[in-house]
Parts: C-alpha cells; sequence; structure tokens
C-alpha cells in the first residue's frame, strides 16, 4: 500500500481542531514545527502576540496571524526604545488587524490624537485599550475612541493628564458596555463628568480615580447609585474632597463591593466606616484607609469583626488606632492575608492580640510602629505564621495587593 500524507487525509478545519486540543503552549509550538501547512495554521490561529515592530513588520505579522485578537506594544519604563511605537503603526494595526479586541500601548509615550483617530476609525471590534502613561493624548484622539469603538468594555488612562470631563462625556453616549475605566492621576476629571459618565455607563465594576482632586462626595454619590449592581473595585487614593457622604452612599447602594482604597481621604471617620463594614460585612475583601486621621479604635475593631472575609487591610498612619483596636474580638478566626499597621500608638501587645486571630497571615507590614521592634517582639517570644514574612525596616519593591 502507497503511504498516505496526513495532510491529504485532514482538512484545514480538521487540523485546527486538533491544534485547539492542545493545552500546553510549547507542544503548540511543536505543531507549527511539522511542515510549512501546519506551520502557517499554526500562525493564522494564534490569538494573543507580544511584539517589538515597526509599520514594515507589522503588515508582514497581520499576514501571518490573521486571526490575532490581542496584540501587545506596551513598553516598560526602564527599558523603553527609541522611537517606539508611532502613529504610522497605529495606522497600520487599524488597517490590518480588524479582529482586534484587546490592545496595549501602555508607555507608548510618542503616539498623539493621530494615531488614536486611526484605531477609532479602524477597530471597531475593540473591547479593550490601555493608553496609561501616553502623555500627548487628549479628548479628541480618546473620543475618537470612544465614538469608533462602541463595544469598548475596558479603558486605562493613567497619566493621561490632558484628558477632562469632555472625554467622559464621550464615553457616556457610545460606550454603554464600559466595565472597566482607570483615570489615576487625570486631575481634570471633576464630579461634572463622574456624574456624566455614569448616566450612560451603569455597569461599571472597576473604577480607579486615586489621585484625581476634583473628584468628591456629589460624583461619589453618582456613582454608587448608577452602578449599585455592579460596582465591585472603587479606588481613590489621595481624593481629598470625598468624605463620610461618600461612605455612606456606598453602604447604600453598593452591597457588592469587594475592594475600596480611600488611603489619604482624611475626611472619613468612625461612623460612615462602621456603615459601610456593615453593608459589606460578606463582600468586602480588601480595604486600603492609611492616612484617614479620624479613623479610630472603633471602627477598625467594627471593620475585623464584621467583614468576615477581609484578605488585605492597609491602616498605616491612622494615628488614633491603639491596641484596643484588636481587643474584644472574640474567637473569631480573621481571615487577613496581608496587613500593614503601620500606627504610632500600636505596640508589640497589640500585633500579639492581632496574631491570634490571624493564624493565615502571609504579609505583615510594622516598619512604621516605632512600639513594635523585631528586637522587641524576640523578647517577649512573639512566633509568627510560618509562612507570614514581617516586614520591620520598609521596602520599596513591596508589591501592591491594593
Amino acid at each position: 500500500m502507497d503511504p498516505v500524507c496526513i495532510n491529504d487525509v485532514l482538512r484545514d478545519d480538521e487540523l485546527r481542531s486538533i491544534l485547539s486540543r492542545l493545552d500546553n503552549d510549547k507542544d503548540k509550538e511543536r505543531f507549527g514545527l511539522v511542515c510549512k501547512k501546519w506551520l502557517y495554521l499554526q500562525s493564522t490561529e494564534r490569538k494573543k502576540l507580544y511584539v517589538r515592530a515597526g509599520p514594515h513588520m507589522l503588515r508582514k505579522i497581520a499576514a501571518r496571524f490573521s486571526r490575532l485578537v490581542e496584540l501587545d506594544l506596551s513598553q516598560s519604563i526602564s527599558r523603553s526604545f527609541y522611537p517606539g511605537v508611532t502613529d504610522s503603526d497605529l495606522a497600520v494595526i487599524a488597517d490590518a488587524f480588524k479582529s482586534l479586541k484587546v490592545l496595549n500601548l501602555q508607555n507608548c509615550k510618542g503616539i498623539t490624537d493621530t494615531g488614536m483617530v486611526s484605531i477609532g476609525c479602524g477597530l471597531s471590534s475593540l473591547q479593550s485599550l490601555d493608553v496609561s502613561y501616553c502623555r500627548k493624548l487628549t479628548d479628541k484622539g480618546l473620543s475618537a475612541v470612544a465614538e469608533g469603538c462602541h463595544d469598548l468594555r475596558s479603558l486605562h488612562l493613567t497619566g493621561c493628564r490632558f484628558v477632562t470631563d469632555g472625554l467622559l462625556q464621550a464615553i457616556s453616549k457610545n460606550c454603554c458596555n464600559l466595565e472597566e475605566l482607570g483615570l489615576n492621576g487625570c486631575t481634570n476629571i471633576s464630579d461634572t463628568g463622574i456624574t456624566d459618565l455614569v448616566n450612560g455607563c451603569q455597569n461599571i465594576n472597576f473604577l480607579d480615580i486615586n489621585k484625581c482632586s476634583n473628584v468628591g462626595d456629589s460624583g461619589i454619590f453618582s456613582v454608587s447609585k448608577a452602578c449599585s449592581a455592579s460596582l465591585k473595585t472603587l479606588k481613590l487614593l489621595d481624593c481629598y474632597r470625598v468624605g463620610d457622604e461618600s461612605i455612606f452612599s456606598l453602604a447604600e447602594f453598593c452591597k457588592n463591593l469587594e475592594i475600596l482604597v480611600i488611603g489619604g481621604c482624611r475626611n472619613i471617620s468612625d461612623e460612615s466606616m462602621k456603615s459601610l463594614a456593615a453593608a459589606c460585612r460578606c463582600s468586602l475583601k480588601k480595604l486600603r484607609m492609611d492616612w484617614c486621621l479620624n479613623i479610630s479604635d472603633s471602627s477598625l475593631s467594627c471593620i475585623l469583626s464584621t467583614c468576615r472575609n477581609l484578605e488585605a487591610l492597609d491602616i498605616g498612619c491612622c494615628e488614633q488606632v491603639t491596641d484596643a483596636a484588636f481587643e474584644n474580638l472574640g474567637e473569631i478566626e480573621l481571615s487577613l492575608k496581608f496587613m500593614k499597621v503601620n500606627c504610632p500608638k500600636v505596640t508589640v501587645a497589640g500585633i500579639i492580640l492581632l496574631l491570634e486571630r490571624c493564624t493565615s497571615l502571609e504579609y505583615l507590614d510594622v516598619s512604621s510602629c516605632p512600639h513594635v521592634t523585631k528586637v522587641g517582639c524576640e523578647e517577649v517570644g512573639l512566633q509568627f505564621p510560618q509562612c507570614c514574612k514581617v516586614n520591620f525596616v520598609g521596602n520599596l519593591n513591596e508589591t501592591d495587593v491594593f
């Protein structure tokens, strides 16, 4: 019997079915080494690519990876190259990658509104865009994206300081399916823009407005009410206009909140935090409230005893907190895995009380507690959980869990 070539027996769709059943990335690469036909099929089935390329190479990549869904052109701050991604690159991408849904351009500092207009005109299927730290972008280019990409679900604009309320109006009008928005450091955003945003986008589950100093209680009230069913993550670091009214509105409407960052919001007090703890007792997992100077033992004790699924807590520089916050917790077994204490009045006695209830703790930061030292803990024979990393001296490379 004459030998039979597998390519004469199996059709392309059958070979693609075989490829789709390979779970290991190395096996998928080996698939492409069999012959040119299998290499072509392996290339056309690839969904994600991380590249460094100019317009000429991007056209070749588009021809080979015709079904690409996710393209990552992001640059590292420490390892960026010149000239990096340009508007010409974005024009090629908009023309050649029509199936693209995810585009990462983080730290591509050379791109301008011209490139964003190309993306808006060419990639109607785009669902996720990250242009964080692309500092030349303004409302003009990003509004073109909003107007052309109606299925946009995720948009990250951290460090885009020229963005204003005008962009939020365009997003509200055109992108009703938006779920995730990052505006960290967009200081021209105000309560008016945030209110306009949620009038049209009521499915937001992640909102980062860290360091948006012009956003206050009225904007957060609008978010709480409009996105009550969806909101899970809200970041308000150093939003000094945010106070108790914001927290009370979250407690009233947002029962599914999982992550809340209010570090530096110095007008927030005990009563509103107690209200939030009661409302989100089952959902809250991560809470950062460092430099909330009006927070005292009563609200912290309430949070610890009420929020039974809390995994990460930062109470750094809460000057009113003392050892008493960790007393009277009864037999409660806390779920905390990550905790920053760093309160000037907390002593080794308070840490002992805390550890009695936190047997699963993986990281504890006491580097700014003057009364808690490594020597002091050793003198009293304090035993930390076996897998717990204790930071006594500070660590600039520490991972941010919030």
